[in-house]
């Protein structure tokens, strides 16, 4: 027996059972492990692969939602512009008619890419969809209620396009009140 042959007694049993020689047994070996290499590459590949999938879907989705992000405003300046047609001749209030219509066609193209309005007015306050941009002091109301909404919020899915600016109610604090009493 050579020197190799000693080193392992595992793959001596083999070479013997089996009629093999060290060498044959090594090139097996060898042959199992680039075959392993080559699976385990193939699954990088394939993951690899799957993520700039999904890399390039969340971009193509995000870019969208910019694109749509950037039409809210005009759509709200559309909004408000119609709010004042009932005031107008009845001329203007025939147009407003046809432009009522294409808002609705706007607002559902938006809504058949997800884009929803979600409605702010008495509900507590979250810094995650509201934008405060006015605080009241108010005796009727719980602390961090929305009492007003200045500018409509729209979400897309889960994700937030743009939040709700509105007005929130504060309690009166109680070194306000003092401040009050000492003047009186």
């Amino acid at each position: 027996m050579s020197e190799k042959e000693c080193d392992n007694p595992v793959e001596e049993e083999t070479v013997q059972e089996e009629g093999m020689t060290l060498d044959e047994v090594q090139k097996e070996q060898e042959l199992l492990d680039y075959k392993n290499k080559y699976l385990q590459a193939l699954a990088e590949n394939e993951n690899t692969r799957k993520r700039l999938q999904k890399e390039k879907g969340d971009a193509m989705r995000f870019a969208v939602q910019n694109v749509l992000e950037e039409f809210l405003s005009p759509l709200d300046n559309f909004e408000n512009a119609l709010g004042y047609a009932d005031k107008m001749s009845d001329e203007v209030k025939n147009w407003a008619v046809g432009f009522e219509m294409i808002l609705t066609q706007l607002k559902n193209v938006l809504s058949e890419q997800g884009v929803t309005p979600f409605d702010s007015v008495g509900t507590q306050f979250d810094p995650n969809l509201h934008e405060a941009v006015e605080v009241e002091v108010s005796e009727t109301h719980d602390e961090g209620i929305v009492l007003e909404e200045f500018v409509r919020g729209y979400r897309c899915g889960e994700r937030i396009l743009r939040p709700a600016k509105v007005k929130v109610a504060k309690k009166e604090s109680i070194k306000e009140e003092k401040g009050e009493n000492n003047g009186e």
